[in-house]
């Protein structure tokens, strides 16, 4: 993912920041914690000449539930929320993940890794602040969302994709 111009990443301070800020509780913040570490421990093992942007990658992790807990209350798609909150705030990149860390849209399993595909990955291999497998996080979404039979469907088809990236993820791996 390339930067637009007038886009910048926030640092790691700001994020903090924001987290504060944006009243995250602290599962929450510890959730992203967990994903920004997930998403590093796959950066610092791609091969040799894979190129991701470490900062836009740490930024979207710990930014990625950012209106969860507002959401929470009010009902609203907290990737949706927090995506144009971020863009707001003149984040439009960070944004772009966060808004794909529910749902990846238009997965390319061909071509070089994306930021938004490890943020998507590390999230859907954390359940709180531990690591689990992808069985036990859809497992988990299921128990937690799945109110209808069409939510519950949802999931099961988003497990495709969190198989497909995983073994994107896998083949950009040492």
């Amino acid at each position: 993912m390339t930067k637009s111009a007038g886009d910048r990443i926030p640092s790691r301070t700001e994020c903090d920041e924001l987290m504060a800020q944006y009243s995250m509780r602290p599962h929450i913040i510890e959730h992203s914690i967990q994903v920004m570490n997930v998403s590093l421990a796959i950066i610092d093992n791609l091969r040799n000449g894979v190129s991701v942007n470490r900062d836009m990658v740490i930024a979207a992790a710990l930014l990625h539930d950012i209106t969860k807990t507002k959401s929470l209350e009010t009902k609203e798609h907290h990737d949706a929320s927090g995506g144009a909150l971020l863009r707001e705030l003149g984040f439009s990149s960070t944004a772009e993940i966060v808004e794909q860390h529910v749902f990846i849209q238009n997965l390319r399993l061909e071509g070089m890794l994306e930021e938004r595909e490890i943020v998507y990955y590390a999230d859907k291999r954390v359940l709180h602040n531990t690591i689990v497998t992808i069985e036990e996080r859809v497992h988990d979404l299921i128990l937690r969302y799945g109110t209808t039979e069409d939510i519950c469907s949802h999931i099961l088809q988003s497990k495709i994709y969190m198989l497909a990236v995983e073994k994107k993820i896998a083949g950009f791996i040492e």
